[in-house]
C-alpha cells in the first residue's frame, strides 16, 4: 500500500500525519510542489518484458509528461534482491541530495521510498506499483530501496546524461526510518 508519512525535520520518531489514500497523498504532496499520480498500463506487460515493451504500455502518460515538462529521454531500470551489487546501489541514493532537474519515477512493479526534506518537514513517500512521483529540481531528498530491493521503474529526464546528484553533506537521512523490504521482494527471490 502506498503511504505518505510527514514528520517535523527535528522529530524522526513520530509522524505528524500519515496518509494511505492516493488522493490524500497527492493533495499533500501537491501542496509542496511534488507530483504524485496513478497510472495504468494500456496493455498487459509480460514478466521479462523489454524496456521498449514496458515504455509502450505507458506511452500515453509518458508522452503527456514529456510534452508538459520538456523531458527528453526515458528509460527503464530494475533491481532484484539477488543483484550482487544491491548494497552499493542502495548506498548511492541514501544520503540527502538535490538535482538540477526533476526526478521522475513511475513504479511498474515493486516499491521504493522517496524521502523529501521541504520547509522544515520530512515527507516519506512509499511508492508502489502504479505510482508516479515527480520531485522538483532543487528539492533535497533521498531514496531507499531496502536491503532486499525489488522494483521496475520508468525514469524521465531533461538531461540526457541521466541521474546526476549534488549531495548536501547533511546527515538528516541517517535519522529517519529506512525502507523495510517490500513483500514482492521475497516473492521475487523465490521465483
Amino acid at each position: 500500500m502506498s503511504r505518505l508519512r510527514i514528520y517535523d525535520d527535528n522529530q524522526h520518531d513520530t509522524p505528524v500525519a500519515v496518509h494511505t489514500d492516493h488522493a490524500a497523498i497527492a493533495t499533500a504532496l501537491n501542496a509542496v510542489g511534488v507530483r504524485f499520480e496513478q497510472w495504468e498500463a494500456n496493455q498487459p506487460i509480460a514478466p521479462g518484458a523489454t524496456q521498449d515493451e514496458v515504455i509502450e504500455a505507458y506511452r500515453a502518460d509518458i508522452d503527456r509528461l514529456m510534452a508538459e515538462n520538456g523531458y527528453r529521454s526515458v528509460d527503464v531500470i530494475s533491481l532484484k534482491p539477488d543483484n550482487p551489487d544491491r548494497a552499493t546501489f542502495r548506498q548511492k541514493f541514501l544520503n540527502e541530495h538535490t538535482h538540477s532537474e526533476d526526478e521522475v519515477r513511475f513504479f511498474v512493479a515493486g516499491a521504493g521510498q522517496f524521502t523529501l526534506h521541504i520547509d522544515g518537514r520530512v515527507y516519506e513517500v512509499l511508492c508502489e506499483k502504479g505510482d508516479l512521483i515527480g520531485v522538483p529540481d532543487g528539492t533535497p531528498h533521498w531514496f531507499d530501496m531496502s536491503e532486499s530491493p525489488y522494483f521496475v521503474a520508468i525514469r524521465l529526464f531533461t538531461n540526457t546524461e541521466g541521474w546526476v546528484a549534488s549531495f548536501t553533506g547533511e546527515d538528516i537521512a541517517e535519522r529517519f526510518p529506512r525502507m523495510n523490504p517490500h513483500p514482492s521482494a521475497a516473492e521475487t527471490a523465490t521465483s
